[in-house]
């Protein structure tokens, strides 16, 4: 298995310890391409007339790009690069402001638990998330855990 240069291990890492990512703004390319892949043309995402009417008053991302652009922006740190061996989860996952074209989101991981597997040389790390916009505010949280190798 290849590691990257900022790989870490699930030992390596601490309760309590933030992961900050750099910020990614949100365009209409990407609710267009997030569309045509997923499938999801809800007319609040991909039809500015029907959006305009709407609560939101333009149209908005969908939650799911969010949420993938979130991880995208973990990996990026490259801390997960080649130690992270199986995703076992997300809970708690609260859409709680809409993300507009042109906001900028920024992911923090916040470390909550570290344990060793049952299996031999792995563990498990446990992560909650806040995903903010230009503004600090708070536009997805959720929890994620994920299977990774322990130091060789």
């Amino acid at each position: 298995m290849t590691l990257g240069s900022r790989a870490r291990h699930w030992n390596d890492f601490t309760v309590g310890e933030h992961l900050e990512t750099t910020g990614r703004t949100i365009e209409s390319g990407d609710v267009s391409l997030f569309a045509g892949l997923s499938g999801d043309f809800n007319p609040m995402h991909i039809n500015e007339v029907h959006a305009a009417k709407a609560m939101f008053g333009t149209r908005i991302a969908h939650g799911l790009l969010t949420l993938a652009v979130s991880s995208g922006q973990l990996n990026q740190l490259g801390v997960f690069e080649g130690t992270t061996l199986g995703f076992l989860g997300l809970d708690n996952v609260r859409f709680s402001h809409p993300v507009r074209f042109g906001d900028t989101v920024t992911t923090t991981a916040t470390i909550t638990g570290t344990r060793a597997s049952s299996k031999q040389g792995r563990g498990v790390v446990s992560m909650r998330i806040e995903v903010t916009n230009q503004d600090e505010l708070p536009v997805l949280t959720y929890d994620q855990t994920l299977l990774m190798s322990g130091t060789v």
